[in-house]
């Protein structure tokens, strides 16, 4: 299975995480995840996380979001890149 980014792993539990401003908009579906998660922007214009039962909202770069475990979510593409830090610790 493809996913939408190309990821690189700092070290146990932490990962960076970069979607190319090309990736088709159908590729960022709704997903959940088996753990807790905290996402913090590094880089990403205009890119937004929608969690379920909310609005979507803009992401803003330096910012950390939490999301749950098995909670429905899914990002929105925004204009150039995005890069964030993907820490399940």
């Amino acid at each position: 299975m493809s996913r939408p980014y190309r990821e690189s792993v700092v070290r146990a539990g932490v990962m960076i995480r970069e979607f190319s401003r090309d990736v088709p908009t159908e590729e960022l579906e709704w997903h959940m995840d088996r753990q807790d998660r905290r996402i913090t922007v590094v880089e990403g214009g205009g890119w937004k996380l929608q969690l379920e039962s909310g609005l979507p909202f803009t992401m803003v770069t330096g910012q950390t979001y939490e999301i749950p475990m098995r909670s429905w979510h899914r990002v929105i593409k925004g204009e150039g890149d995005l890069r964030i830090i993907v820490d399940e610790n």
